[in-house]
């Protein structure tokens, strides 16, 4: 159970770590904007989430339990909640990408968001809070497009780390028939479909954002909601090409085998078109009859030795000389936990290893969102 809160009143600064009381003060009075963060939600969550924000218990339920919700828009009259996807970047052990859940209520003037563990994402706009205020001073409709806007963001680097596992597959796909190649593209897919199950739902959601069916979102801030539904869409579109390499993968895989199997029937051909000869050599002097003229040769049995191996040799040399003797590559496997490099993620701190923490550090993209935009449309204020 973590809660963290912040207020940007009319003076200008901001507040943290406020009070039940003092929230249910800000809220009355509809002014400024209360953030509200609840991370690792227990049962006491919900009723906190009940008593000071009086919000529905379906919602309340969704952010409570453990298990994955499809991502959903919920409109309430007051407020609306929002439920989106994202990646679950704290794993180290998982050899699939995990999906991480994201629920945030938007009302007048306030935003709650909660999630079951900590995500990059949310800690970056946490600290961007806590070092200037800024995501504050746009609203609590552009507050929940910062929040969504780096939770896509921090889907492509698994979009990356999914292409090189691809490429890495279709690779050793040519070089061996192991079944750890098999099992690595099978792994491959399942985390392609649960990008794509992120992917596709929220493009609906971000869209009905964007074109002006909730009053709560003011015209002003649709546009950005409309930029990260362009950031899901060439995700998706990224996505659906590592599932052709995936594709890919396989009938590559499925061809290795089988040239696998002919080079089987190539041993087996060459063993018995050694042997053959031998044995109908060694089948003519085997017959049981009482005159053979050669028997009676002192140095017969030498001959016939050395013409075996004679034809020993000469059906090694003819093969040899038709490649079929070739030297196996080493299987070499690929099969590894999912794994990205997190300084490519918003809100990651060098040196640390889970969300969290204090620091002052932004991403060079989202400085941009903050900062490069004020000039349009900040003289608007808060709402």
């Amino acid at each position: 159970m973590s809660i963290r809160s912040y207020y940007l009143g009319e003076t200008g600064t901001v507040e943290t770590s406020l009070s039940t009381e003092r929230m249910a003060e800000v809220l009355a009075s509809g002014k400024g904007l209360l953030w509200v963060d609840v991370a690792e939600t227990t049962d006491a969550d919900g009723v906190f989430l009940a008593n000071v924000f009086n919000f529905h218990r379906l919602a309340i339920e969704d952010c409570v339990e453990p298990a994955i919700h499809a991502p959903k828009i919920d409109d309430y009259g007051s407020y609306f909640f929002l439920l989106v996807h994202g990646i679950n970047h704290t794993t180290t052990t998982s050899n699939v990408v995990e999906t991480a859940e994201l629920e945030i209520f938007l009302g007048p003037n306030y935003v709650v968001s909660n999630h079951n563990f900590p995500l990059y994402s949310v800690e970056e706009i946490v600290n961007q809070v806590e070092t200037s205020g800024k995501p504050l001073q746009r609203g609590a409709d552009f507050l929940v497009y910062l929040l969504v806007d780096a939770l896509v963001d921090n889907i492509l680097p698994a979009i990356d780390y999914l292409s090189d596992i691809a490429d890495d597959i279709e690779e050793q796909a040519l070089a061996t028939s192991d079944p750890a190649t098999l099992e690595s593209i099978h792994r491959l897919r399942r985390s392609i479909r649960s990008v794509h199950r992120t992917t596709i739902p929220q493009r609906e959601l971000l869209n009905r954002l964007s074109r002006g069916d909730y009053p709560l979102v003011r015209p002003q801030t649709r546009v950005y909601f409309r930029d990260v539904y362009d950031h899901l869409v060439r995700i998706d579109d990224l996505n659906m090409n590592i599932r052709e390499s995936a594709d890919n993968a396989i009938t590559t895989y499925l061809s290795a085998v089988a040239n696998r199997q002919n080079e089987t029937m190539k041993v087996l051909a060459v063993v018995g078109a050694i042997f053959l000869p031998l044995m109908l050599v060694a089948g003519v002097y085997g017959m049981n009859f009482h005159y053979m003229p050669e028997l009676g040769w002192r140095h017969w049995y030498f001959v016939v030795i050395g013409f075996m191996l004679s034809v020993i040799l000469g059906s090694l040399v003819v093969f040899w000389k038709r490649g079929w003797f070739r030297p196996r590559p080493l299987p070499a496997y690929i099969l590894r936990p999912f794994s990205i490099d997190r300084n490519r993620l918003r809100g990651h701190v060098p040196g640390t290893e889970r969300p969290g923490g204090t620091h002052g550090g932004r991403s060079a993209r989202a400085k941009a969102t903050l900062d490069g935009v004020e000039g349009v449309d900040g003289a608007e204020g808060r709402q």
